[in-house]
């Protein structure tokens, strides 16, 4: 299904949820939904599924402008952050509900592969309150997707399950919906999550759409300051800077071999991600004097808290590590990793050191 949303808006009570935004979701693709909490996903989706109408502005699916037409009247399936079955039936008779809806012929295979797919064959014959958080969701999954609806909304479907069930259905879901042939909107918190999912990504920001496009073109050509700290977890590092004949000059007055071409505005801003931070030199790396405020060990990897003269400074290292609060590190940075902003926050220089971003 080709969505289209022309200049849409919702304002509810004098309040504005979303400003006018214009969007076409490309036919049979995943599509993120990325932003903080109430940036808008939740709003934007119930446009999208009819649940709400919006305060001007068009929803056209395919040819056909659906703008008043209720839910029930729009081929949707919707899969809420609260997973939704039906208490009193079993686990076959909720994923059967859709299929039994439309006179289905093929209802026990149909449901069985399902279950198959999703892990969740052995539960079939139990009531959701038996199974575990993870299971149920999993079934209001299975119900969502037997619907076989063109257009497909999860709206943060994994967020309240525990870390080790959300990676594994994460996984899961990712190679489920490379397979299908629904057009897959799903929204998260999460940069990480829609790296992971891929396809497009829509960026929100209190109720404004920031930028949309491929997800991996977002991530490395941010459109401002505002999009590169929507994908970036931990949150990018960010240091002022002013440009000068042979380089740049840091906050703290660390010089920075980094050129910026054609650009009149003098004080510049460094985008520089937590993984761009090293601890052993290389040939052209900028040195900066750093104090360990906090070490924070997270799974496998390890997140130092610094503080600098050109501002706290947040470093990701793969591996457990420990360092002791109050040690003294000489850290490191590639020029060439920055993302450059001008004053008003957007881009002017993506990272010179990527494929992507060399022409």
């Amino acid at each position: 299904m080709q969505l289209r949303l022309e200049q849409i808006s919702l304002d509810v009570n004098g309040q504005t949820y979303l400003y006018p935004m214009s969007l076409d979701l490309p036919d049979n693709a995943m599509v993120v939904l990325l932003g903080a909490t109430q940036a808008g996903k939740t709003s934007l989706m119930r446009l999208m599924a009819g649940l709400d109408r919006p305060s001007s502005g068009q929803i056209w699916n395919d040819d056909r402008n659906v703008t008043d037409l209720p839910v029930q009247q729009r081929q949707v399936a919707m899969v809420y952050q609260q997973f939704i079955n039906y208490p009193s039936k079993t686990v076959f008779e909720n994923i059967a509900s859709p299929l039994r809806l439309r006179g289905d012929l093929q209802i026990e295979s149909k449901v069985n592969a399902l279950a198959q797919r999703l892990h969740i064959e052995a539960f079939l014959q139990r009531l959701p309150a038996e199974l575990s958080g993870g299971q149920q969701q999993r079934v209001a999954l299975a119900r969502a997707l037997a619907k076989q609806a063109p257009l497909m909304l999860l709206d943060e479907p994994l967020v309240n399950l525990d870390y080790k069930l959300r990676e594994e259905l994460r996984e899961e879901l990712t190679q489920f919906f490379s397979r299908s042939e629904s057009t897959i909107v799903y929204a998260t918190t999460e940069p990480s999550e829609a790296l992971m999912l891929g396809g497009h990504t829509v960026v929100l920001d209190q109720g404004e759409l920031l930028q949309h496009g491929p997800t991996l073109d977002l991530f490395y050509r941010p459109a401002n300051i505002r999009v590169a700290r929507a994908l970036s977890d931990p949150p990018i590092n960010t240091i002022h800077a002013e440009q000068q004949a042979d380089g740049l000059l840091l906050a703290g007055s660390h010089g920075c071999s980094l050129k910026v071409a054609q650009n009149p505005d003098p004080n510049l801003l460094l985008g520089l991600r937590a993984n761009c931070l090293h601890l052993q030199p290389q040939p052209g790396f900028t040195e900066i004097a750093s104090r360990v405020e906090l070490s924070e060990i997270s799974g496998s990897d390890t997140y130092l808290h610094l503080s600098t003269s050109i501002g706290g400074l947040v470093m990701h290292l793969n591996g457990v590590h420990k360092f002791e609060s109050g040690v003294m590190l000489a850290v490191y940075f590639n020029p060439q990793d920055a993302l450059v902003f001008n004053s008003q926050g957007n881009l002017i220089q993506a990272a010179g050191n990527h494929p992507r971003n060399k022409a």
